[in-house]
């Protein structure tokens, strides 16, 4: 071979190269950019997968164009059953009427680029801890928002988003444990039938109570 054309593959390679490592670059900042992470801790390699599917729904869906401005906290898999997953996307507490925007459409194609796992959207909310009767510290009033039960409530709400939570129960069993039993809107009821089970895994996972979810009862008027 012509050491000239050798020249020019290698020349033609070198440049091949250095626009890959450009792409990675880029690719690697906007995921960096995606999922914003505390100081010290590293993205999972899974919730990498769901930041890279998120920016390709941004630049590639017209509908959702809006997620540019929006990021993830983490991202957790949660088993309901033994051949099926749910993903749990922890969104900025700020983000998430912005999220429920385009909640439908978004949940609908990230499940698509998931493999079909179903899709839930939580804001992250700290709960603040009551404090002791013996503690002689003068501390800030604990916000209504950031006890268990405002926390508990709100990841409710959030989980069965666009449904609507038309009643709640709470039942004592005779071995003392409690079980909630949440009533959600029956015009809802086609979309979300299949995903009650989801509703009850991730909730206990997150806060270890156990819920079942209903729809309302259809009325003679319907």
């Amino acid at each position: 071979m012509d050491s000239r054309y050798y020249i020019r593959i290698v020349d033609c390679l070198a440049i091949v190269d250095n626009r890959l490592e450009i792409d990675r670059d880029k690719t690697t900042k906007m995921l960096n950019k995606k999922i914003i992470k505390p100081a010290g801790k590293v993205a999972t390699e899974f919730e990498n997968t769901v930041a890279q599917a998120l920016v390709d729904l941004e630049n590639n869906n017209a509908e959702l164009k809006d997620l540019k401005d929006l990021s993830v906290c983490s991202v957790k898999e949660v088993d309901v059953a033994e051949s099926k997953k749910a993903v749990v996307i922890f969104v900025p507490f700020r983000q998430l009427k912005n999220y429920n925007k385009i909640q439908q459409k978004l949940t609908y194609e990230v499940e698509k680029k998931l493999g079909g796992k179903q899709v839930m959207f939580i804001a992250q909310r700290r709960i603040i801890r009551k404090p002791a009767t013996n503690n002689k510290i003068k501390m800030q009033k604990r916000p209504i928002s950031r006890t268990i039960k405002a926390v508990h409530d709100a990841i409710l709400d959030d989980l069965v988003f666009p449904n609507t939570i038309v009643g709640r129960r709470l039942r004592y069993r005779l071995d003392g444990s409690k079980l909630h039993k949440i009533y959600l809107d029956r015009k809802e009821m086609l979309s979300n039938i299949s995903k009650v089970d989801s509703f009850s895994a991730v909730y206990h996972k997150l806060t270890g109570k156990e819920v079942v979810f209903e729809f309302t009862q259809q009325t003679a008027e319907n």
